[in-house]
Parts: C-alpha cells; sequence; structure tokens
C-alpha cells in the first residue's frame, strides 16, 4: 500500500517524497487541484471513497500525513 501511494504522490510531483518539511502547500509541491486530483487516484487505485472531512489540509500537509490518513481508512 505505502509503495503505490509514495508512486501516486510521485506522479503529481516527485519533489513530494524529498521534502522533509512540514507544508507541502507552504513549499509549492501541492496546491488544491493536486489534493483533488491526488484523492480521485487513491480512490480509483484502492477502490475506497475518501469523505470530505478527510480532505483537509492537514491530512495532505505531509507525504507521512497522506499515509498516515491512507493508513486510518483502510484499517
Amino acid at each position: 500500500m505505502e509503495e503505490k501511494i509514495l508512486e501516486l504522490l510521485a506522479e503529481i510531483d516527485e519533489g513530494i517524497l524529498s521534502y522533509d518539511g512540514d507544508d507541502l502547500f507552504e513549499a509549492g509541491l501541492l496546491d488544491s487541484f493536486q489534493v483533488i486530483e491526488l484523492v480521485e487516484m487513491l480512490e480509483e487505485n484502492f477502490d475506497m471513497e475518501i469523505d470530505a472531512e478527510h480532505v483537509v489540509a492537514e491530512n495532505f500537509a505531509t507525504k507521512e500525513a497522506i499515509l498516515e490518513l491512507m493508513r486510518r481508512l483502510l484499517a
């Protein structure tokens, strides 16, 4: 699961994988349109639906936050 998520993040922007900061949005590596694209990719690849309540900045601020969100949703 984690490897596939990292592949999808790289499709959005490879810089996400090496970013060590705490805000992908501030770093210019992710914007709201890309979050929507990523959510669609995650839903399609994992055959699931991510409710809008989970699509908040905190859940997409870092690659670790995205991985943790998916771990929770897929548990």
